[in-house]
């Protein structure tokens, strides 16, 4: 099987495509099985940044009390998430059912039609409760505004505006989610279950953001030093987990390979470790009673479920890149005239780790694995390919875009075989990709020392978590709607994609 043969599809989509998306198309891909338009991407982003700065909240503290305890990117992580429960989220599912039910009947094929004559039925006390408070919420009040900075589409919320109150936070999310769940539930391409979920993907996904960064950047009014008012009015999901990760705004040359790895990293399959955590926890809880299932609790599965080996390869990566170039006079991994011999730098590795290896199997010592190289569902031939590496190395060839560090995996990889160290060519797996690719955009700032090397390091492994949480959002959907209690297999004859 050819690398091209192999490419993972993510409900339908392949990775060629789910790479090219934002963050923010791919993580409403895996719930509502189909890919954004811009109206939809507008509206996801804004329900995402109302949510990102957890300045004042719990989820915050206790995230920052993992970290100092020494705990990895996805434990601390997993602290914020355990405390966004259900009761978290309630208001903006409740309104969420309400808005599905008074224009369930109104002839609105899709949530972003504001110019028909659709006409919704007459809302019940108790529904209006839902939606409107006693008085006016100022984080509603300011999504309100961003929507229209956004110029935003909605049916939903163009109808909360016509409403005798003060729609509140909650009613403008559900507002917003639903509209990019609409058409896709009128076809009946998802269920209402999953629209009145929406709302507590989207909270999940901005605290896990949120969440990977320290407290300090957690200000009032402001999110890494960016104002709440600049990001409720323009920023993406994709600059969010970019500002939040590497600490300074993106660029477009720098957002765009941020955006393609993290396309990259959604693309494993249903087998994966993370995958059967949140699947587990969802089966656990007993989807087949769909009400008493706790998302969070599925998100932290994910979570507990990658690790140093699963996501903290790209940890692990730039340690070895930084070992590899540490020494050298690289200013920029960047430019083509570097001035370093890649194959001589590979070689010299190869050769030093061939008499390691064969040291080792001397004294029946185990031998240590090189990270980003090999992958256990890439292998049994001469020349192995992660469709994903060769995918994003085109792709940047085509941009006229180099990078040195990825160059010199492909090299070490070669001289791993030609030296006899490895009975054939490993690939270059996508932990390398991550690896390279972060380090790409760091190495300037560590040059300077305004970045350590653990920095870094937490970087990688963050970078797997924010690329991963989009398809495991769709893995604990996917078991709410379908799955058995106590058990997390899927008939084959359900399955539409294997690859």
């Amino acid at each position: 099987m050819d690398a091209k043969t192999q490419i993972t599809k993510v409900n339908g989509i392949s990775i060629l495509d789910t790479a090219k998306q934002p963050l923010e198309s791919n993580l409403c891909l895996a719930l509502v099985r189909e890919t954004n338009d811009a109206n939809d991407n507008a509206l996801f982003n804004l329900a995402v940044a109302a949510r990102v700065n957890l300045h004042g909240e719990a989820m915050l503290a206790a995230a920052d009390a993992a970290r100092e305890a020494g705990n990895a990117p996805n434990t601390a992580i997993s602290a914020a998430v355990a405390l966004l429960g259900p009761k978290r989220i309630d208001g903006a599912r409740r309104a969420a059912d309400t808005l599905i039910d008074l224009f369930a009947h109104s002839g609105l094929h899709t949530g972003d039609d504001e110019q028909s004559a659709i006409a919704p039925a007459e809302a019940s006390a108790e529904q209006l409760a839902t939606l409107l408070g006693s008085a006016p919420d100022p984080l509603a009040e300011a999504m309100l505004k961003a929507f229209d900075k956004r110029q935003g589409k909605s049916a939903f919320v163009r109808y909360l505006r016509t409403l005798d109150g003060h729609p509140t936070v909650d009613a403008v999310i559900a507002a917003l989610t639903t509209t990019i769940a609409w058409e896709p539930l009128i076809r009946k391409r998802i269920s209402q279950l999953t629209v009145r979920n929406l709302p507590w993907y989207a909270h999940l996904f901005a605290v896990i953001i949120g969440a990977a960064t320290e407290g300090k950047h957690h200000q009032p009014g402001e999110f890494c030093g960016v104002g709440t008012e600049e990001i409720l009015n323009a920023w993406t999901i994709t600059e969010l987990a970019y500002l939040s990760l590497l600490g300074e705004r993106p660029t477009p040359s720098s957002l765009f390979p941020f955006q393609v790895m993290l396309g990259l990293i959604i693309s494993n399959g249903v087998g994966t470790i993370s995958a059967q955590g949140c699947k587990g926890a969802v089966s656990a809880d007993g989807p087949e009673s769909p009400e008493r299932v706790q998302i969070n609790k599925g998100m932290v599965g994910f979570l507990t479920h990658t690790g140093f080996a699963h996501g903290g390869n790209g940890y692990e990566g730039i340690q070895f890149l930084i070992e590899s170039f540490g020494n050298t006079t690289l200013a920029d991994a960047g430019v083509a005239n570097h001035g370093l011999d890649l194959q001589a730098m590979a070689t010299a590795y190869a050769k030093a780790f061939g008499d390691e290896k064969k040291t080792g199997k001397a004294l029946g010592q185990p031998v240590r694995n090189i990270p980003g190289v090999n992958h256990p569902v890439f292998k049994g031939h001469l020349v192995n390919h992660d469709p994903r590496e060769v995918y994003i190395a085109e792709l940047f060839a085509e941009r006229g875009e180099k990078n040195i560090f990825h160059d010199y995996y492909k090299a070490l990889v070669q001289a791993l075989f030609d030296n006899g160290v490895t009975k054939n060519v490993f690939c270059v797996n996508i932990d390398a990709i991550i690896a390279t690719s972060l380090l790409k955009l760091l190495w300037p700032r560590f040059r300077k020392g305004d970045l350590g090397e653990s920095s870094m390091e937490m970087a990688a492994f963050t970078a797997f978590l924010f690329g991963r949480m989009a398809g495991c959002a769709g893995e604990i959907d996917d078991h709410i709607n379908r799955g058995r209690n106590m058990d997390t297999r899927t008939a084959a004859s359900q399955c539409h994609h294997v690859s």
